[in-house]
């Protein structure tokens, strides 16, 4: 059933029906903990506890079991017990997510399936430019499979020195990369996935085309383990960048902001990797909180703007484009001032504000946080009027709105006036979802632009999404998954 809106960091205001036999549960753990064997499973409570917890401390769930299966066979076995026993099961991978997707509900009447034990590359085809890998292979060690073939895998984000792929697939990541070459979604060619009844779905594919009925595939990309436990990915690769330049650019006016990137991308022949919007208050958190970060710009502004543009061949001219770009940005007044790194470790120390933009925050109290997206061309508006709005409504509240605009994704996030309760302002988190959404939805836009839906946002998917896509959900639900098993309590409910 649908979630209320209210108390939606509350998981104990959700209630969910499961169906329930008279298989005892305390011999269905034994026989996963025989099929996993004695390194697959972790019930010592210390052992446990970090599968419990949501990364931001939103949630804290309870299991009865964490099984940690080897491959995709055992993986099945288990899922085939949990379905005779109508035993929910918990799919997490790094359990990096930021929704709460990965905790275990249910009042612990469930098992937690982890699949970070399954960590092959199982092969890289650099001559038909793809890979597959498992579920459990960490996304830095996807990249560096990829880079050992001279090959680049684009998906990119904070997290991913821990975050595995099974998850940034079930989520459809976004990342930094994602005005380029897409979200996750777009880089998969084909799956593997074990279905709610145990069966195996073998769509282990990397073709470019296959017309061939329904794209089955794009059905768990995204679905939050809700409709099946991925297991492993037949992922698109791409040229390995052999020049990349960085720019960093400060912006007076947020109206000026997406002609900025309409021009970056033209005067770059599209070769426009990131684009990346910092607020002040971005930087001063990384100032404060990130050792060695500097204001690379003398004087401050409002805004900057963090470019990457890339070539996969050398002397490709990428900087002297980047140095014409600047000229005709500062000439033009849509740029005060910029800088272009001149070697890889400032190029990383640019980068470096832009991550403690994000992590940060922690460190300035409560953060009330929505990850949306509207159309590019009202990017700008869309922060103007947002602005407006939550200012009106608690005066000093702190607007962290930074992130992938380029596609028109902000991370708009809502640090706590300096001096209040962290507790009390938490409290009005669904006050201010409902200011930000409604203004999103009047937009076009998403609530949910890359970090998935889980729990947090499911009361606001079952509020703003239309009733009929709803309706299609749940019917596509019901047919992969009739007794509600996988991941119960997430995404729809």
């Amino acid at each position: 059933m649908a979630a209320p809106r209210l108390d939606a960091l509350n998981p104990a205001t959700y209630v969910w029906e499961m169906h329930v036999n008279d298989t005892p549960v305390s011999e269905t753990i034994e026989r996963i903990k025989s099929v996993v064997g004695l390194k697959g499973f972790v019930s010592d409570p210390t052992e446990v506890e970090p599968y419990l917890l949501e990364g931001r401390g939103l949630y804290r769930g309870e299991t009865m079991l964490v099984a940690r299966p080897a491959n995709t066979e055992e993986v099945a076995e288990v899922v085939k017990l949990c379905a005779a026993a109508k035993l929910p099961i918990v799919p997490q991978s790094g359990n990096t997510g930021l929704s709460g997707g990965g905790v275990p509900l249910n009042g612990g009447r469930n098992i937690v399936l982890s699949t970070a034990r399954m960590n092959r590359v199982r092969a890289v085809d650099a001559n038909n430019f793809t890979m597959t890998v498992e579920a459990g292979v960490i996304l830095v060690d996807v990249q560096k499979a990829a880079e050992e073939a001279d090959r680049l895998f684009p998906l990119s984000l904070g997290a991913e020195g821990s975050c595995r792929i099974g998850g940034n697939l079930s989520t459809n990541a976004g990342g930094v990369g994602t005005l380029r070459y897409g979200n996750a979604r777009d880089l998969v060619l084909g799956l593997e996935v074990v279905l709610a009844d145990g069966r195996i779905w073998s769509g282990l594919r990397t073709l470019r085309k296959d017309n061939t009925g329904y794209d089955l595939k794009h059905l768990f990309v995204g679905a939050e383990g809700t409709l099946g436990i991925i297991t492993a990915a037949s992922l698109k690769l791409f040229p390995r960048p052999r020049e990349v330049e960085t720019a960093f650019l400060a912006i007076e006016r947020i109206e000026d902001l997406m002609e900025v990137f309409a021009r970056a991308r033209g005067a770059t022949a599209d070769q426009l990797t990131a684009f990346e919007l910092i607020p002040r208050i971005g930087l001063e958190f990384a100032m404060r909180h990130t050792p060695g970060v500097a204001d690379p710009i003398a004087t401050p502004y409002p805004y900057y703007a963090l470019v990457e543009v890339s070539s996969s061949q050398e002397n490709s001219g990428l900087r002297g484009a980047l140095e014409d770009l600047l000229g005709t940005l500062l000439e033009a007044g849509l740029v005060q001032d910029g800088v272009i790194a001149s070697s890889k470790a400032q190029a990383l120390e640019l980068w470096k504000i832009r991550e403690g933009t994000a992590v940060n925050q922690l460190y300035e109290g409560g953060s009330i946080k929505h990850d949306v997206s509207v159309p590019v061309s009202r990017v700008a508006e869309f922060i103007q009027t947002a602005n407006a709005a939550v200012s009106a409504r608690l005066p000093g509240i702190r607007i962290v709105s930074f992130g992938h605009v380029g596609d028109g994704n902000i991370h708009y996030n809502l640090s706590q006036p300096i001096g209040d309760d962290k507790a009390t302002y938490l409290k009005r988190w669904q006050e201010f979802n409902t200011i930000v959404h409604d203004i999103v939805v009047a937009m076009g836009g998403s609530i949910s632009a890359e970090h998935g839906i889980g729990l947090v946002r499911m009361g606001e998917l079952a509020h703003y999404k239309p009733a009929l896509d709803l309706e299609l959900m749940h019917r596509i639900k019901q047919t992969l998954d009739p007794d509600g098993i996988m991941n119960p309590g997430k995404v729809i409910g």
